[in-house]
């Protein structure tokens, strides 16, 4: 696997190399979920995440020292069954189940904001009806949930007065989330019933698609959008509000340049990189949610 310092990230992945991460994923997907199924949808929607080029972030052409691509398609695929049952089993359990399955093929925590925004959403009969596996959380999730938190040892996390993930859990986990929805972006999905992600990034992305965009360009595109319009709360946790903030505002920009937004978005791409890593992972999780409601509700293929 290849360090991110080893790869010019203005070379970003072009259609081929696209076309090629996204098939050999999905070939791995398939031997595990039928296509379709709740589980292929979760599956498909990080590998599709994962394989577009959305700057400072892992992708085909450029890792992190302690993640590579392959590393996402293989946690990708370890959710996949684990969220095909989401429906039948406590949400904290597979929370628990799935970030432990991840822990397995990669080196370091590479997907448990996308577990957590997801898993809710795979639990409801419809992504929709997602307010139902929230509506029915119990002590024993909050306990699954901070335990997986614990597996994942995810970074810049920070601390805070209540239900600091150094505590005990808390017996209700969607107050929890009420309380954390002004620094982390997943929890506010929880606290306010996922409205923001479909009146955002799924309406994003389906206008992109819909734009004609091809699939790469419109998860890319809808990334920064999603990143004009929010500060990524992993940036502000990690760098401060006013790095998150200057971040957001060179993402309205480069969607300002219009015809030339790609060179604009591979120069955006190499800021983020050096001379330090500003990675807008969280926005990348909410990516990867909207992916997941526009492939189980059929309003995006892929071919």
């Amino acid at each position: 696997m290849t360090s991110h310092a080893s790869r010019d990230s203005r070379n970003l992945p072009d259609r081929a190399a696209w076309e090629g991460a996204v098939a050999a994923g999905l070939a791995r997907l398939t031997a595990v979920c039928a296509p379709g199924t709740r589980g292929w949808c979760a599956g498909a929607a990080c590998i599709l995440e994962a394989s577009a080029p959305k700057p400072g972030n892992v992708h085909p052409g450029a890792a992190f020292p302690d993640l590579a691509h392959e590393e996402l398609v293989a946690a990708a695929v370890a959710i996949a069954p684990l969220m095909d049952r989401a429906d039948a089993v406590p949400l904290g359990r597979t929370i628990l189940a799935a970030v432990e399955a991840s822990r397995r093929v990669t080196r370091s925590n590479a997907n448990l904001g996308i577990v957590l925004a997801m898993a809710p959403l795979a639990a409801a009969d419809q992504p929709a009806r997602v307010l139902a596996p929230l509506s029915r959380l119990a002590p024993a999730d909050a306990a699954d949930v901070w335990r997986a938190i614990a597996v994942a040892r995810p970074g810049g996390m920070g601390t805070s007065d209540r239900h600091d993930l150094g505590s005990p859990p808390p017996a209700d986990l969607l107050a929890a989330m009420r309380a954390a929805a002004h620094r982390d972006q997943i929890a506010r999905l929880w606290a306010t019933g996922y409205t923001d992600l479909f009146a955002g990034l799924v309406a994003d992305l389906g206008a992109e698609v819909a734009a004609g965009h091809r699939l790469d360009d419109a998860i890319v595109r809808s990334h920064l959008r999603q990143l004009a319009r929010e500060p990524d709360t992993l940036i502000a946790r990690r760098h401060g509000a006013d790095v998150a903030a200057d971040v957001s505002r060179r993402a309205a920009a480069v969607l300002a340049a219009g015809p030339d937004w790609r060179p604009a978005a591979a120069a955006f791409d190499c800021s983020l990189r050096a001379p330090r890593r500003v990675n807008p992972g969280t926005t990348a999780d909410l990516v990867a949610a909207a992916l997941y409601i526009l492939l189980r509700e059929e309003r995006i293929r892929i071919e």
